[in-house]
């Protein structure tokens, strides 16, 4: 038997632990920053594992990292995310949520335990003494939320060094929009750059009798929401992906009274730094228009998780290794949209990338991911878990056909 094919066989041999050790994490999510139950399960799994070395509670309380190492030789790491979203779970199965208002509806509960089959072949390949380098499986709590700070799990785990003298990172992500056994992949900017504003237009107010008597904010807002949903049609380059949008608008307190002040928040998407200022710079000149109006305003913009900058390098390397086990395997190239994804901050930091695992359920049902019915086909765990571990496989025993110590800009780029 070919070493892609006991690959496979290996991931299919873990199929039904894959199995239990998701639908564990599913019936039991936790929200960003407190995943105690769902670290301490990796935490135990790791530790039985011949050779790992575990730590926890690296710059986060509830990270998980484990280490396989034979010395000399490369470093690869692996990521997954831990945490749930606040969620009230609308699927019956048997292994439903049990924490209500909880849920795993974005499948990290999937990508914890695929990056747990990983470590179970990578440990075998490291005892038979056949791979050399090392590998960090990194268990990241806090993509999906932010703390006080502003910041998720990935910055704090990138600052504190986890990520420090590692050659490139690689992870996954469920894809409900693609059956099992599609991918789909993309280089150089993948999701965006996700940042939140809040403005406040500022009038006298006044009696709602006598508007002529002093400066009305909910009128100023009418020509300030024109401006602020023209930025993207007639600012930005129609090649240029970008999004700018009103979630909340406050005002008020009774039917007769002109308000003193209106709020609105709202969230600015875009894949490149330039795109990204350019947005920021419009968004004030559009609320100033309030100035001309008799008004003033604030406006507070708050930088979250930089955009997916998948290396292109680092893609060719999964592409190759995934079409040696899977040969069959359709891959889809394309840009996975203007989510959001904290392991940008990993590939700002070192080539990286991401892909996404077909995992549709085959009842045809859209079961898309952030809703209450989102849900998988298991089938993809195996294939994920081989993927992953393949690709490491191929980076630690020098099977890539390009040097890991180029430019990064042009990794990321693809020049």
């Amino acid at each position: 038997m070919s070493n892609n094919h006991l690959m496979v066989k290996q991931a299919n041999y873990l199929f039904n632990q894959l199995i239990e050790w998701r639908r564990t994490f599913h019936q039991h999510p936790e929200l960003s920053f407190q995943e105690f139950g769902t670290s301490q399960l990796i935490a135990e799994t790791l530790q039985k594992i011949d050779g790992m070395k575990v730590e926890r509670g690296i710059a986060v309380e509830t990270s998980v990292v484990g280490t396989l190492t034979s010395g000399e030789g490369p470093t690869i790491a692996i990521r997954a995310d831990i945490d749930a979203l606040p969620i009230t779970e609308e699927n019956t199965t048997s292994y439903c949520s049990k924490n209500d208002g909880i849920m795993h509806a974005c499948g990290h509960d999937a990508h914890t335990a695929i990056l747990l089959g990983v470590a179970t072949i990578l440990a075998d390949l490291f005892k038979k003494g056949e791979v050399t380098g090392t590998v960090k499986f990194i268990f990241q709590p806090a993509e999906e939320s932010t703390d006080e700070s502003g910041l998720s799990g990935s910055p704090y785990m990138v600052q504190a060094g986890i990520y420090d003298k590692v050659d490139a990172a690689i992870a996954l992500h469920m894809c409900p929009w693609l059956p099992v056994g599609d991918v789909q992949m993309s280089d150089g900017y993948s999701m965006a750059n996700v940042d939140v504003f809040e403005a406040k237009i500022y009038g006298t107010g006044g009696h709602g009798a006598y508007p002529e008597l002093g400066t009305d904010p909910i009128w100023m807002l009418g020509p300030v929401m024109q401006a602020l949903h023209g930025i993207v049609a007639r600012k930005i380059s129609a090649l240029d992906a970008a999004v700018v949008s009103i979630g909340q608008i406050h005002a008020g307190t009774a039917s007769n009274i002109i308000p003193t002040e209106v709020l609105i928040e709202g969230t600015i998407r875009s894949y490149t730094p330039e795109t990204r200022d350019l947005l920021a710079l419009e968004l004030k000149k559009a609320i100033s228009i309030v100035e001309h109006l008799g008004g003033s305003f604030s406006l507070n913009i708050e930088r979250g998780e930089p955009a997916l900058n998948n290396s292109a390098l680092v893609n060719q390397w999964i592409t190759e290794a995934m079409l040696e086990i899977y040969p069959e395997i359709q891959i889809t190239k394309r840009p996975f949209g203007l989510g959001g994804e904290d392991f940008g901050y990993v590939t700002q930091k070192i080539p990286g990338s991401m892909f996404f695992l077909g995992c549709a359920q085959k009842e045809g049902v859209q079961r898309d991911l952030h809703t209450p019915i989102f849900d998988i086909d298991e089938t993809c765990l195996p294939i994920g878990t081989a993927i992953l571990a393949h690709t490491a496989v191929r980076f630690l025993n020098g099977e890539v056909n390009l040097p890991i110590n180029q430019n990064l800009e042009a990794q990321t780029n693809g020049t």
